[in-house]
């Protein structure tokens, strides 16, 4: 790292951030319940901003079902079987959204930023469904929150700078830790967790319910490359001021 700068952790948010599952992502949480239970899901799972472990108790309640120290365990081998038994239907139904890859390039070229992902999803899932639309180069999944690392999203902020800092012998603060995501609870995670948002109104938020949550500034999309450089490079100015 270039000690003239300092370090930056830009932590993304995948699901309709990054990519557009098309709706498999739900279609993996019914199939991860139906290994759980044996039985077919009735109720869709209620998805936007949750980590998995919190969609799949939520799921489980739905349906009555109490969710037992057994299905805790299991759940993460369950839900990563569920989407890598539909993962060519994510490729051929989902796509990586417009700008994204051209943004992940653009920030690489950064000096000082680290590139990783704070999802809900679980770890593998995570990688699969970026990998899916070569989004992956660029971004270090070593760094990254994850939902199986804490069930409650804000918890996930500090995991990632935890492990950003071990492995890149960096100090990252919450002026240099920012959350890129497209709901409110993206937004509420970042503050809860001591980073700076920024919005991407791609998912169910507008840009003006972004900058009302809390968010530093928010973009319609991530078409125009050059304007969410400037704002990561305007946060990780204000943080050397």
């Amino acid at each position: 790292m270039d000690a003239a700068v300092p370090a930056v952790l830009v932590l993304w948010d995948v699901d309709h951030t990054l990519i557009e599952n098309s709706g498999v992502s739900k279609e993996t949480y019914a199939g991860a319940f139906e290994l759980l239970t044996g039985r077919s899901a009735e109720h869709r799972a209620e998805t936007d901003g949750r980590t998995d472990i919190e969609i799949m108790t939520n799921l489980l309640a739905r349906h009555e079902v109490a969710a037992t120290s057994s299905h805790l365990a299991k759940l993460p081998e369950a839900l990563e079987a569920s989407l890598a038994a539909r993962r060519e239907r994510l490729r051929e139904r989902g796509y990586g959204l417009p700008g994204a890859r051209e943004a992940i390039a653009a920030l690489s070229g950064v000096p000082g930023v680290i590139q990783s992902v704070l999802t809900g999803n679980i770890r593998p899932n995570a990688f699969v469904k970026v990998e899916a639309f070569e989004l992956h180069h660029g971004l270090d999944f070593e760094v990254g929150g994850y939902g199986s690392d804490d069930i409650v999203r804000a918890n996930l902020v500090e995991v990632a700078r935890k492990r950003a800092r071990a492995k890149y012998g960096v100090d990252l603060q919450p002026s240099t830790t920012i959350l890129i995501g497209d709901t409110v609870r993206d937004v509420q995670a970042a503050l809860g967790g001591g980073a700076v948002a920024i919005g991407v109104a791609t998912g169910p938020n507008t840009v003006e319910e972004l900058l009302a949550e809390g968010a530093e500034t928010a973009l319609a999309d991530l078409v125009d490359t050059a304007a969410l450089v400037r704002a990561v490079t305007a946060i990780q100015a204000q943080a050397a001021a």
